[in-house]
């Protein structure tokens, strides 16, 4: 067994001789991209299980070790983690717990810390926590984040983000159930191979799979007439993760709609972009400043060569870019406006109005100051501006029982529905005049 060793400040380290016999339990927030992100672990010499449990039985470990005032996401990825250890057949001194720690305004930082005085309190502080971080924060000798291995993760992510995008468009319409989620599973794997043959990681390479992915997916049989469609936006991790929205996406596909979730991409790109902002409204580095925005330009190139191989495809519909977002939302948020997901989430909204998505679902956590700000709190205006928007927040929390947010969303779909029919049966809109001279410009 290996040997347990504290630093200074008497913190519990992941050591190499743990790298070798532990196994990494990580929480699952999207399970495309986190699965190619387990995949990429594997492969750097790390035993990892992604956690995919969903059942009361977490809630209820996660009320029992964390405050009930905490957000709803920290406790649910506590609860998960420790429902895991004690019930999910592991040998509690041979597990150690992944977690991300972004260092920023949210208490999203703290669920580390919370998540080490849960174990102390479940008499289970032997278990070592490993801190994934970009910042710095927490060092562990058996746990690094290579620059090698982040170009992969980056580039995970932006795949990740095609492949659901297009799944998505399929699925509703799929004429073989499990056609989508197949092809998911073959380029996952594909992709990741890729990586670690050193492909696929270049802009050319990048290009060539984006288009490859879209024919693919284009490839498979669909039948029916167009759904309505349904935006999900929200708190980052009850916006994606399953057990965070009960399984929401699944639940509006049976409601036969078509389910559109904003990708990570434009998150990933608005986290760089906050450090940018830090520096013209507070001071700061410029050469720092300078190295965020160049960062930054290289995964907006790499968005724009998705956004072109889905318009190019000529089956799927694209979003906006990064940048698109920003002037949507001039107006409404400043800069300033950061905490959580700050601007962002208002401007997702925005783009799915003008994108004819005006049904949205806003996922709404308990404990999420931010989120209720910049969601729930934008609601009314939003609606002020685009009367036609059909949007409802829904609340996630211990308490919310799953059958009240279900009947508030059918509530909400018939109301989509019924703007629906109300779109087919009006006259058509005539044509504006244009002048002769625009006419022939």
């Amino acid at each position: 067994m290996a040997k347990l060793v504290y630093d200074d400040t008497g913190r519990l380290l992941f050591t190499r001789e743990m790298k070798a016999e532990y196994t990494l339990l990580m929480p699952q927030m999207l399970p495309v991209h986190f699965g190619m992100l387990r995949k990429l672990l594997e492969r750097e010499g790390y035993r990892v299980d992604m956690l995919t449990t969903n059942h009361r039985g977490i809630v209820d470990e996660g009320l029992k070790y964390v405050h009930n005032d905490t957000c709803y996401p920290a406790l649910l990825v506590i609860g998960q983690l420790i429902d895991a250890v004690k019930h999910g057949g592991y040998d509690p001194h041979k597990v150690g717990l992944l977690i991300t720690q972004t260092g920023g305004g949210c208490r999203a930082s703290n669920y580390i810390h919370l998540l080490r005085k849960a174990l102390a309190k479940a008499g289970m502080d032997y278990i070592p926590v490993v801190s994934v971080n970009l910042s710095g924060l927490e060092k562990n000798p058996g746990f690094s984040l290579t620059l090698p291995f982040v170009r992969k993760a980056v580039f995970a992510m932006l795949y990740g983000d095609l492949i659901v995008n297009v799944a998505n468009q399929v699925r509703p319409y799929e004429v073989e159930p499990g056609a989508a989620d197949a092809m998911i599973d073959a380029w996952s794997q594909r992709l990741v191979e890729a990586f670690q043959n050193g492909q696929g990681m270049s802009r050319p390479q990048l290009r060539k799979n984006f288009a490859a992915i879209c024919a693919d997916f284009a490839a498979i049989p669909v039948a029916g007439e167009p759904k309505v469609r349904v935006g999900v936006v929200g708190e980052i991790y009850v916006k994606f993760a399953p057990l965070g929205n009960n399984n929401l996406e699944q639940f509006l596909l049976s409601e036969g709609v078509e389910p559109v979730v904003p990708g990570l991409t434009d998150f990933i790109i608005f986290k760089i972009y906050n450090r940018v902002a830090d520096v013209d409204l507070y001071g700061g580095s410029w050469a720092k400043k300078a190295a965020c925005r160049a960062f930054m330009g290289y995964i907006e190139g790499c968005q724009r060569d998705m956004i072109a191989a889905l318009e190019s495809s000529g089956r799927f519909r694209a979003p906006g870019t990064f940048q698109d977002l920003h002037r949507m939302v001039q107006g409404y948020l400043g800069d300033g406006n950061k905490m959580g997901e700050g601007w962002l989430l208002t401007a997702e909204m925005l783009e799915l109005i003008h994108s004819g998505t005006n049904s949205i679902v806003c996922t709404q956590p308990f404990g999420c100051l931010p989120n209720h700000i910049v969601g729930k709190g934008m609601i009314r205006k939003l609606k002020d501006d685009y009367p036609a928007s059909n949007i409802v927040a829904i609340d996630y929390d211990p308490g919310a029982t799953r059958i009240n947010q279900e009947n508030r969303i059918k509530l909400m779909l018939a109301n989509a529905r019924g703007l629906a029919r109300q779109e087919e049966t009006a006259p058509p809109k005539p044509r504006p005049k244009v002048s002769q001279e625009l006419a022939h410009a």
